[in-house]
């Protein structure tokens, strides 16, 4: 969405590398002091994803906007006595309660009128604002996003958002697992997040959380309701009952959820052509008994091929961007069944309505 605004101000959207948490990474991260700390592992961004936002080429009708550039090479031609510094805490308090549009024409126009070159958006130390990005996150986990959808999901920034070559090799390299390229079309990829997550669903009933971001688009079925009784920070065992059956389903839940969609597929589909969906992906972080005792359930179910994201093959280079290699094998499944309230699964539903992918292709638990 940066980028987006950067496009839509005629500007440079300048990017970093992503830096992972330490649990996320697929090896063990020494202890670092803060005096090391630039020795921090590093990804690149264009080992994540590809398109304009990594520093790639605008199209054809957008040629003349400027092309995204890295933090290096903003440091050295916007050194900071060139740049003009606007804090969050001077802009954000007068829209915090606004849409998602009304924010996004806000920054627009601070940026489109600004005449100086070089400008850094400067975030609100903690305690003045506990989420001080841009767009933050209470936005994001907010129907007021969604008046931003028609105009991001059209916008070259999300058409021309494309995967990474390092991802798209990792994926060729085990395509093989599913019986080769073409087995997409019979494949229903689940995002079943597991092991520490229970707390996680578990702060989200606290907190009566809705859906999070392209998750609470209306046209999308499974849509969740915060049930009533709850209240900000507390909430009902009961509520707290229904919140986890959404957000950590049971096995066998998993199972019955996978076999209704792919009913409902059958029936209300026009893309499938009656093609029978058999190859099983799962997205998880989950391993050992349960992951197999799962993977024993959903092929006594009728799920010819079932697969995890334990069972790719990934050189180093590649189990670094497992999660984006996970991301790519769901976007192009026929079915995909996410967690609502994932970012992660947010990311997945957006690349796969941009694709044309039909809704009913695009589940939640």
């Amino acid at each position: 969405m940066n980028a987006h605004l950067a496009y839509a101000s005629e500007r440079a959207y300048v990017f970093q590398d992503y830096v992972w948490k330490p649990e996320y990474y697929p090896w063990a991260i020494p202890f670092m002091t803060f005096d090391r700390f630039r020795r921090w592992p590093r990804t690149p961004l264009s080992a994540l994803i590809a398109g304009p936002t990594a520093g790639g080429p605008w199209n054809a009708d957008s040629s003349h906007m400027p092309r995204s550039v890295t933090e290096k090479y903003f440091d050295k031609v916007c050194p900071p006595s060139e740049r003009r510094l606007i804090n969050t805490k001077d802009v954000k308090p007068a829209i915090n309660e606004a849409s998602g549009i009304v924010i996004f024409e806000t920054w627009q126009r601070l940026l489109l009128n600004a005449p100086e070159q070089c400008i850094e958006i400067e975030a609100a130390p903690w305690p003045a604002e506990s989420y001080p990005q841009t767009f933050d996150l209470y936005l994001w986990g907010s129907e007021r996003i969604l008046s931003l959808w028609d105009s991001f999901s059209k916008s070259p920034t999300s058409r021309l958002l494309a995967t990474s070559p390092l991802v798209n090799s990792a994926v060729a390299r085990n395509e093989h697992l599913f019986g080769g390229g073409d087995s997409y079309d019979q494949m229903m990829a689940m995002h079943v997040r597991r092991g520490d997550f229970k707390g996680a669903c578990l702060e989200l009933a606290r907190w009566n959380s809705t859906f999070y971001s392209w998750n609470l688009l209306p046209f999308l079925p499974d849509k969740f309701t915060p049930p009533p009784g709850g209240s900000w920070g507390s909430n009902t065992p009961e509520n707290t009952a229904v919140y986890l059956e959404r957000c950590l389903p049971s096995s066998e839940a998993i199972v019955e959820k996978a076999r209704k969609a792919r009913e409902a597929l059958v029936r209300h589909s026009t893309q499938t052509h009656g093609v029978q969906l058999d190859v099983m992906y799962l997205l998880t972080n989950e391993e050992g008994g349960w992951l197999d005792a799962m993977k024993h359930l959903l092929k006594n179910d009728g799920w010819r091929t079932v697969v995890t994201s334990r069972d790719l093959a990934l050189n180093d280079e590649q189990a670094v961007v497992g999660m984006a290699v996970d991301m790519d094998i769901a976007r192009r499944a026929a079915v995909f069944i996410g967690n609502g309230w994932s970012s992660f699964t947010s990311n997945i539903v957006h690349r796969r309505l941009v694709d044309g992918k039909e809704p009913i292709s695009i589940r939640f638990w």
